[in-house]
């Protein structure tokens, strides 16, 4: 993995802390861009992993996991698991979110049992066909955000839904905001709901309590 970008408070000011993934030909500046320009909320220690490639892995989000992809996808998500634990600290709240591929990732990291404080899928499905047999894991109450756009091009809308599905079923405490011809992009809404997310994170409150 290419070196990890940390912006916003420093590691030893800050009340909070929250990794960034990246999606599918993006890159860490994409990021900042697309996201972190847009939030104003104090006190936050931004982490950001960057894959080694173009890509955490090379197939489509619904393709089937064949070998390949398999091999990528656990060596992608060793690396921003690592990435994530490097970054803990010792009682601060730990937020992560995710854009498109980045958001897969983010998803399927917590399917395996990944702890954080709360997260934000933006433009997310599972990794892997209809037919495949994905891991799940206990949630267990865990504050989650998941978006797409009606008709997006990376994402289908049915392998969103699926995905919140079976969030639903681990237990998760979800929002999901589906938005009518957006484009593969984070949204004015999305920015507001990561800012309270954070807000609540840096406060030491439950996030998304208003949508429980």
């Amino acid at each position: 993995m290419a070196e990890t970008l940390h912006q916003g408070a420093t590691a030893q000011t800050a009340r909070a802390v929250c990794v960034v993934v990246h999606g599918r030909g993006q890159t860490q500046q994409d990021m900042i861009d697309m996201i972190l320009s847009r939030l104003d909320v104090a006190d936050v220690h931004y982490v950001l992993p960057k894959s080694a490639g173009e890509a955490w892995y090379d197939a489509k989000a619904v393709d089937p996991l064949e070998e390949g992809t398999t091999r990528q996808l656990n060596a992608a998500l060793d690396a921003i698991g690592n990435c994530i634990d490097a970054a803990r600290q010792d009682g601060l709240p730990l937020v992560l979110i995710g854009f498109s591929q980045g958001a897969c990732m983010a998803a399927e990291w917590l399917m395996r049992g990944g702890k954080v404080t709360s997260a934000a899928l933006l433009t997310a499905c599972r990794v892997g066909a209809v037919q495949d047999d994905l891991v799940r894991a206990d949630l267990a109450g865990l504050p989650v955000y998941t978006t797409n756009g009606d008709d997006d091009p990376w994402i289908p809308l049915w392998a969103h839904r699926k995905l919140v599905g079976e969030l639903s079923e681990c237990g998760a405490r979800l929002r999901m905001d589906i938005f009518p011809g957006r484009g593969h992009e984070v949204s004015d809404v999305e920015i507001a709901t990561l800012s309270e997310m954070l807000e609540a994170a840096v406060a030491g409150h439950r996030a998304l309590e208003a949508a429980s």
